[in-house]
């Protein structure tokens, strides 16, 4: 499958540990599952969602590098519980979502707002996303030397989606069609590793999907070799996600068998697969 081809050679040059070269982006891991991006160009440093300043701290001292930027993409403390303290040492600028409650922001961004940091070759363009939580926002573009790449928080995930703790139906099938409208080769950088679990409640909603079973065995391979399964690519989640492949009549009748009831909208599925989601095992 070209899409996981693509996938698995990109996540080879953006693993956990210092990344090739003077550029690039590292996955800091942090409680149990989360992952904290951490951007570098040469001495500089970005850091997407610190839930927890220890390991990024650590980074930067390992890596000799100096915090310039703490980019947030929702308020929830696994991914803003780390900023006071990473503002304290380090004095970094924090950009965050314009209408969520933050621990420390600088810059209050809303949709189309743009963050430029030459330094760090790093622009972004905002796309609000909200439906996880009310103001969610996602940043895509360029960031160390990758593009194109989005930080999508907890919105998009690898063959999931965020939990609706905030927003509703409509809105999160609203920003995963904004977030699916990116490139193909859109890099994903997603905050958690759901993966595994996620491939295997897919695998009940879309049982004959051939890209889907590939894509179980090479997640299955990294995990086991103790490497991320993210970023992965647009491409691959619209063949793979079922979150994103609302449209698909497959999926479409396996949310109604599940519901047992009439969907009759692309909302409707997107609520009754969520649904399922919430409660699988």
């Amino acid at each position: 499958m070209k899409g996981s081809d693509k996938r698995q050679k990109q996540t080879a040059s953006t693993t956990p540990g210092v990344p090739p070269g003077n550029s690039g982006i590292t996955g800091l891991a942090a409680f149990s599952d989360n992952y904290i991006w951490l951007i570098r160009n040469g001495s500089l440093a970005a850091v997407v969602d610190p839930g927890q300043a220890a390991p990024v701290l650590q980074a930067l001292q390992q890596q000799r590098l100096q915090l310039r930027a703490i980019l947030l993409t929702h308020h929830h403390n696994d991914h803003v519980g780390g900023v006071t303290e990473l503002v304290e040492r380090t004095g970094a600028t924090v950009f965050g979502p314009a209408g969520e409650t933050l621990p420390h922001c600088d810059r209050k961004l809303v949709e189309g707002d743009q963050v430029a940091l030459p330094e760090l070759d790093l622009s972004l363009e905002v796309i609000d996303v909200p439906g996880h939580t009310a103001g969610h926002i996602a940043y895509a573009g360029r960031a160390g030397g990758v593009e194109p790449l989005v930080f999508c928080g907890d919105t998009l995930f690898a063959t999931g989606c965020g939990r609706l703790f905030e927003g509703t139906p409509d809105q999160m099938t609203d920003s995963l069609g904004k977030l699916a409208a990116l490139p193909d080769d859109t890099r994903v950088y997603c905050a958690h590793e759901y993966t595994l679990s996620n491939i295997r409640w897919a695998q009940v909603v879309e049982p004959d999907n051939g890209a889907l079973a590939q894509w179980h065995d090479q997640a299955q391979a990294l995990r086991d070799s103790g490497t991320p399964t993210v970023p992965t690519t647009l491409a691959l989640e619209r063949e793979v996600n079922p979150f994103l492949r609302t449209d698909e009549p497959a999926v479409a009748a396996a949310a109604v068998t599940h519901a047992g009831r009439a969907l009759a909208t692309r909302t409707e599925v997107f609520a009754a697969l969520r649904e399922w989601k919430n409660s699988f095992k």
